[in-house]
């Protein structure tokens, strides 16, 4: 049984920064690309950022070149770099494992809030 916990969200103003971390347990972690989705107020789940256990990485067109993905497959841990945040970004993200770097999401973690308001 794989559980994901997920850390770092909350408040933040427009431009700032949060990091996200998530920490998995379960020996079959290192088979899965991990990463994060959120869902915003009245909208469906997007995937954000995903990363292979080799460190290949996918971005949403939305997040390129502000948020970075991390991974250290030692710890079992992924984490989410967010840079420049904007309103926009506001959602409850989500920590996932998945097969491949496009998802579907195979696990899920319960979600961490990030707010980004003035």
């Amino acid at each position: 049984q794989v559980q994901l916990v997920e850390s770092g969200g909350g408040l933040v103003q427009p431009g700032g920064s949060l990091r996200l971390s998530c920490a998995a347990s379960g020996s079959i972690v290192s088979h899965f690309a991990m990463g994060w989705y959120r869902q915003a107020p009245g909208k469906q789940r997007e995937l954000v950022a995903a990363i292979t256990s080799g460190g290949r990485t996918n971005y949403a067109s939305s997040v390129k070149g502000r948020f970075t993905i991390s991974r250290d497959n030692a710890k079992k841990m992924v984490s989410l770099q967010m840079n420049s945040l904007k309103p926009e970004d506001t959602a409850v993200y989500y920590c996932t494992l998945s097969a491949n770097l496009y998802g579907p999401a195979n696990s899920w973690g319960q979600g961490t809030q990030v707010t980004i308001s003035s």
